[in-house]
């Protein structure tokens, strides 16, 4: 389907009742950029580890919605700009600008995969994208296909190159594995391929797990070695903390392996020792470098002993037992 990206030029102060007017007329889908500064409480929500970019905030807005073919785009510019000069009776609504330009669903599905690659990570894993023939391999070779969809991890991000190293290094051949934040599967598919003899891979996503499955039949891997399941260890949810140890046969395991952010790090440090074997292993990633202390305290704090950090340029990875 083709759909018609349309953009308001208009001010902060106009915003909320333009989208309520678009609503009103059944528009769905309704984005707005403006310059207004994120308060401290919704910095912390979004878990956000990268320094945010916020411009001057200078009243102006952009409101954006996509419409598809069941709309007259003159009739709903028409009734736009008649609802702007009516509300500028009572509050600046900015330039009135009203721009369109057209995208296809297959264009926001499929455009991201002209950028990912075949690639090479520690001499003998190999990712490669499902749609994509590999050209040459070597003797050796683990080869890791993967389609990511719309779920985080292709294993090209130095947060995803840290784990991937450290499960290399620690993780021995029969070793049990709880991968939390799993996203794509990437980090669980490894483990399997490294020798693990069971992984658990869990994702607070639905549409993440659902890929992680996908993933993991196109590798040729059987529910017997990874079990990839949806769930939120933070939440408290006894049903779920139980299910986590069920699914492993009601043992702890060896490795628990979370690349997610420091944000969320810091609080599972307090929450995930039970899922931990006496002398296992905690490796984490995802912590920008100036979160590093901050969650060096917090796996001190919850009695983990800190054995190992690595730097991929401003990322780090911790590992702790």
């Amino acid at each position: 389907m083709v759909w018609t990206k349309l953009t308001i030029d208009t001010t902060v102060e106009a915003v909320d009742i333009l989208s309520a007017f678009l609503d009103d007329l059944g528009v769905e889908g309704i984005m707005i950029e403006d310059n207004v500064p994120l308060t401290e409480e919704e910095k912390q929500a979004m878990f956000v580890d990268i320094p945010l970019i916020e411009g001057e905030d200078d009243g102006t807005a952009k409101v954006s919605c996509f419409i598809d073919d069941s709309f007259d785009l003159d009739t709903l510019k028409a009734d736009i700009v008649a609802e702007l000069t009516r509300l500028e009776e009572f509050l600046p609504v900015g330039s009135k600008d009203i721009t369109l330009s057209n995208t296809e669903d297959k264009d926001w599905i499929n455009n991201w995969k002209q950028f990912f690659k075949s690639f090479r990570l520690y001499d003998n894993i190999v990712i490669k994208p499902t749609w994509e023939e590999l050209e040459e391999t070597k003797d050796g070779d683990m080869v890791v296909e993967i389609d990511p969809g719309i779920a985080f991890g292709t294993g090209s991000h130095e947060t995803t190159k840290l784990c991937i190293g450290q499960l290399k290094k620690y993780l021995k051949t029969g070793d049990t594995v709880f991968d939390v934040g799993s996203g794509s599967g990437i980090l669980s598919i490894i483990s399997v391929l490294l020798g693990a003899g069971f992984v658990h891979g869990m994702d607070i996503d639905e549409v993440a797990v659902r890929a992680s499955i996908e993933n993991r039949e196109v590798n040729h891997m059987t529910e017997e070695q990874l079990v990839l399941t949806c769930g939120n260890l933070l939440a408290g949810d006894e049903e779920t903390n139980q299910m986590a140890l069920d699914v492993n046969g009601g043992n702890k395991y060896d490795i628990v392996v979370a690349n997610i952010l420091a944000d969320v790090i810091i609080p599972l440090s307090g929450v995930v020792k039970p899922f931990l074997k006496e002398d296992g292993y905690f490796i984490t990633s995802g912590i920008i470098d100036m979160k590093e202390e901050a969650v060096k305290e917090a796996l001190l704090l919850n009695g983990f002993e800190i054995i190992d950090v690595v730097h991929m340029n401003d990322w780090v990875s911790i590992i702790a037992k």
